[in-house]
């Protein structure tokens, strides 16, 4: 797994630098983890005309060969984010045609179990708060609970400690524990 993770790494940086080959290569690497990503941001949502397929694919869109990914924490840290965008676009058109009738799609996972299921709209709204209010607190909250990277993975990719990212994760569950209870 560590020589897979070094060989995303290099291809990642080789992209950046211009290297369209690496590509195809990152892409068979990198797609059974974006499915296993894309497959937990629906779980939980109620019927969902979106497929992981098309999360993954708006995914490689958007991230492949972006600036500043130069590492595999960074990218999927930054695949998640668009996955969670993805998702949000996705309910907002939805609940547009319903014209607010009552679509109610939830998000859940073990890391937030005592949430009660927020609506993806007002999550969506709470973290921009959060973003805005604390900015770090947001990415490991991104990372973490959208991305499913480790603490140590998030530490590496923010350049802090484990015991600050640690904080930083509590500290936002706080907030987004308050912020969805109202």
């Amino acid at each position: 797994m560590n020589e897979e993770i070094s060989e995303i790494t290099q291809l990642l940086s080789a992209l950046a630098g211009g290297q369209a080959d690496a590509r195809d290569r990152l892409y068979t690497l990198l797609y059974p983890e974006l499915k296993r990503l894309a497959r937990s941001h629906l779980a939980g949502h109620a019927p969902m005309t979106l497929e992981p397929a098309a999360l993954i694919h708006e995914v490689w869109l958007k991230s492949a060969g972006r600036e500043g990914a130069l590492h595999r924490g960074q990218f999927f840290a930054h695949a998640s984010k668009v996955m969670r965008s993805v998702i949000v676009d996705h309910v907002r058109e939805r609940y547009a045609d319903k014209r607010g009738g009552g679509l109610n799609v939830t998000l859940s996972t073990t890391a937030m179990d005592q949430l009660a299921p927020p609506d993806v709209l007002k999550l969506d709204e709470v973290l921009q708060t959060l973003e805005r209010a604390d900015g770090r607190a947001h990415q490991v909250v991104q990372m973490r609970f959208f991305g499913g990277l480790e603490l140590e993975e998030i530490a590496e990719v923010l350049e802090v400690s484990v015991p600050t990212v640690k904080r930083d994760w509590r500290k936002a569950r706080a907030f987004l524990f308050d912020a969805l209870q109202t």
